[in-house]
């Protein structure tokens, strides 16, 4: 992972505890260049398939690269110019076009911008232009009718699927479908229309566990920074006097016992980037920040409920205490780089590549848990006919460490800040604003790293095949999480894992959960039989395909003379594959029979 800019990187975890690649989701590798250093970004999403040409009206919800295409609304300039691609022209290699950007509606993310595109080289219109640009980042929402093509920062409706009330919706309906795959959410009610809910069922919890002391934690629906949140013991001490009505709120169960560190509760915001929502694609960051309270934690009580220093990680409050310290460096201060916790952590025994496994799938489960009604709002925002740009857009997850090392979800930010400085008080109500460079070295590289995936000029790769396992009763949905939770438990438990992906014992256990989903009224050898003549019959329908297009570019070779000496090995090594799953299908048929 490399630094944001020529500073010297500083320390960080050793390779080997960089966040794994799930290999369900494999990479993008955005094309390379002299200008622009290596992303920092991880891929957690399916590859995008093969773009097409811009200015086109999409065919479907959110989509990026493809003939569905995502639009965010309002604020364009036509359609973009003819521009010059890499090519021959003439026996030598035209020039590469630069990628334009309009940064008139960047707002607090401008500096930050700026310095990314000073490294990728790409040309920034800070005052717009009159020409369209390949892409508009805006600072907050995204509200103009008239861009029709490239690509925009942010998403219709993300603004408001993330916010406090609709996100606790969208996570408790994947709660009750999957339970145990969504309990990094805390448990959570929507006032006041829950509020007697929420009252009955803290006195059912409490009569069958009198020992069980809860604290609960309020927080308002539109709130932002730290704003209206406030801690109670027991569901009477709800502020009902006027502003609930006005100013619904969700009401959770606080973690009382989160992981500390000199003995201070601290949080981290990770920036993921949803780059597509059909197919799903997402990127997310291999560092963040890290945020500390200012005063030394203790478990809430009466006496200490008030104490928003000890209690509340959010930056905006803390920079407000006596105790507050900007950081000179990423390993200490009130706001530190996660690398650095992690490596704090690491030396203390800390299983981090587990860990690291344990944030990404709550990422991936919360994203799946947004994406529909994502979609309804784009399909609302610009109805068929209407053409649009791209969209995409950067994500900030605020996760919670408990002692036990669970991350939980605490909310998620549709604009998380982007600034590099911070505001010191020279004199008493004289202000300046100073760099920061942890935020530097941390956004700056995000920003970066995000404009490089959604370099227009990139080469795509091509779009993958669907599974065919999916159907009505069984989502794709379903198998990501299956996938996601079936390898992180085999990895966990120390097997020696050479290569990426599945271990053979989770790969049989995820084969005969799938086996068991699709075929439920059969008995389980049979469950296992179906699935495996499934799987081959599509195999060979594909190896089939494979072997017409391999014997006519034989053909073709032979016919222009080009055809090597050992082309009967090169036809073996082409169908190598076939042979292989021959040889697996024999030893299931085995196994098989041997149950049957």
């Amino acid at each position: 992972m490399e630094s944001a800019g020529t500073e010297p990187e500083p320390e960080r975890c050793p390779p080997a505890q960089e966040p794994p690649v799930s290999p369900a989701l494999p990479a993008e590798e955005p094309e390379r260049s002299e200008a622009a250093p290596e992303p920092q970004q991880e891929a957690e999403g399916v590859p995008p398939p093969a773009p097409v040409a811009q200015g086109r009206r999409p065919s479907g919800p959110g989509s990026k690269g493809q003939a569905k295409r995502c639009s965010a609304g309002k604020g364009g300039r036509g359609k973009r110019g003819s521009t010059r691609r890499a090519g021959e022209e003439g026996g030598r290699p035209a020039r590469r076009a630069h990628v334009t950007v309009d940064s008139s509606k960047a707002k607090t993310s401008l500096e930050a911008l700026k310095i990314s595109l000073r490294q990728l080289r790409w040309r920034e219109f800070p005052f717009g232009r009159r020409l369209p640009c390949d892409i508009y980042w805006h600072g907050v929402s995204f509200h103009d009718n008239d861009i029709f093509s490239g690509q925009v920062n942010k998403f219709p409706g993300m603004t408001e699927m993330v916010r406090k009330i609709t996100l606790s919706r969208a996570v408790r309906t994947m709660q009750d479908l999957f339970p145990e795959e969504y309990n990094f959410y805390p448990h959570s009610w929507i006032l006041p229309e829950e509020f007697p809910l929420f009252v009955a069922e803290v006195r059912m919890m409490k009569e069958s566990d009198p020992p069980w002391k809860p604290t609960f934690i309020v927080k308002p629906d539109g709130g932002c920074q730290g704003d209206g949140i406030y801690l109670i013991k027991d569901p009477s001490d709800i502020r009902m006097a006027g502003n609930l009505q006005s100013r619904p709120a969700v009401v959770q169960e606080y973690i009382s016992k989160p992981l500390l560190i000199d003995k201070l509760k601290f949080d981290i915001r990770l920036y993921v980037l949803l780059k597509s929502l059909e197919p799903l694609e997402i990127y997310i960051a291999k560092d963040g920040l890290s945020r500390f309270c200012t005063e030394p934690y203790q478990e809430p009580t009466l006496k200490n409920l008030h104490q928003v220093f000890m209690h509340l990680t959010n930056y905006s409050l803390n920079i407000h205490s006596g105790n507050f310290i900007h950081s000179d460096n990423a390993n200490t201060g009130s706001k530190r780089t996660f690398s650095s916790v992690l490596y704090r952590l690491s030396s203390k025994g800390v299983d981090i590549k587990k860990l690291w496994s344990d944030i990404i799938s709550l990422v991936i489960k919360t994203v799946i848990a947004l994406t529909p009604e994502l979609k309804v709002y784009y399909q609302s925002d610009i109805p068929a006919g209407k053409p649009g740009p791209t969209c995409f857009q950067i994500l900030g997850f605020d996760i919670l460490l408990m002692k036990n090392l669970k991350p939980v979800l605490l909310e998620v930010n549709a604009n998380p800040s982007m600034r590099i400085e911070h505001e010191q008080e020279l004199s008493p109500g004289v202000f300046e604003n100073v760099p920061s460079p942890v935020d530097e070295e941390i956004k700056v590289a995000v920003i970066r790293d995000t404009l490089r995936l959604m370099d227009p000029y990139k080469k795509k790769k091509k779009d993958n095949q669907n599974c065919k396992l999916s159907n009505s009763n069984f989502s794709m949905a379903s198998v990501d999480i299956l996938y996601i939770d079936i390898t992180r438990r085999w990895n966990s438990m120390g097997l020696d894992q050479r290569e990426s992906g599945m271990c053979l014992q989770a790969f049989v256990e995820a084969f005969f959960c799938l086996a068991q989903r699709r075929y439920k009224s059969l008995p389980l050898h049979e469950q296992v039989a179906s699935l495996i003549d499934f799987c081959e019959y599509h195999l060979a329908i594909l190896d089939e395909k494979r072997l017409v297009c391999s014997r006519g570019m034989t053909e073709r070779r032979a016919e222009l003379g080009t055809c090597q000496p050992d082309g009967l090995h090169l036809t073996a090594a082409t169908h190598a594959p076939l042979l292989n799953r021959m040889t697996a299908a024999n030893k299931l048929t085995d196994y098989r029979n041997h149950r049957s």
